[in-house]
């Protein structure tokens, strides 16, 4: 098939390129809506601006959508693009989705709607296997926001491997935390996969907190050989 894939740049939806690519799609398309608000209940939104680099480094087309990140409001905004992606010969829309059901039933009616096939390929995996899985596959992940209890500033920009997967693991014993943080206890960025043609090396960042949650703001970030 003919597939896009809505993409943030995060573990996740990474993770949804590849499997798209593993199961013998054409992923023709990257889409990443930037939103004006900070809390948006449906979109990605630290380094967002950072796709452009990671879709480059696949060698896949970026379309950019934006929004004022409105609850429900900003689901008219990608209502657009998914009819401008079908447009363009589009036949299935892949997402990241791990158990959040008002993302994911969100795009499974809009999908429906227009006739294109929704493909949540990571819905309901096992959060441990699913993060060792990452591990194991040579994806290299930091950590760009925190938002829970357990994870404090010195997170930022750590790297997810099988030390910090077993501190979470017990984070998620004392405090229920979502290992893969589906829960919003965290957001992420790839920056190298096997389907990385090039890897991401970042320049300059900056650690922002306040209180008990924080992001790694990236200023700026270049491309090297692998």
């Amino acid at each position: 098939m003919r597939v896009a894939v809505l993409f943030s740049g995060g573990k996740d939806s990474t993770m949804a390129v590849y499997k798209a690519m593993k199961e013998g799609n054409k992923v023709e398309y990257l889409f990443s809506m930037v939103s004006e608000n900070p809390h948006s209940y449906m979109y990605h939104v630290p380094n967002i601006h950072l796709t452009e680099l990671l879709a480059q480094a696949m060698d896949i087309p970026l379309i950019k959508g934006s929004t004022q990140g409105e609850k429900e409001k900003e689901l008219n905004d990608l209502r657009n693009a998914l009819i401008e992606l079908k447009n363009r010969g589009v036949e299935a829309i892949y997402s990241g989705a791990l158990a959040s059901v008002y993302q994911k039933s969100r795009i499974d009616d809009m999908c429906q709607d227009l006739g294109l096939e929704s493909v949540a390929p990571l819905w309901h995996v096992d959060p441990e296997e699913y993060m060792r899985q990452l591990i194991d596959l040579g994806f290299e992940i930091i950590l760009t926001g925190v938002a829970a209890e357990g994870l404090d500033e010195s997170w930022l920009g750590r790297k997810v491997d099988e030390d910090s997967l077993n501190e979470l693991l017990v984070l998620n014993n004392k405090y229920g935390m979502h290992v893969a943080f589906e829960g919003g206890e965290a957001e992420t960025l790839v920056l190298d996969c096997p389907i990385f043609k090039k890897r991401v090396k970042i320049v300059e960042a900056e650690k922002v907190w306040a209180m008990d949650s924080g992001f790694l703001s990236i200023k700026e970030a270049v491309l090297e050989d692998k």
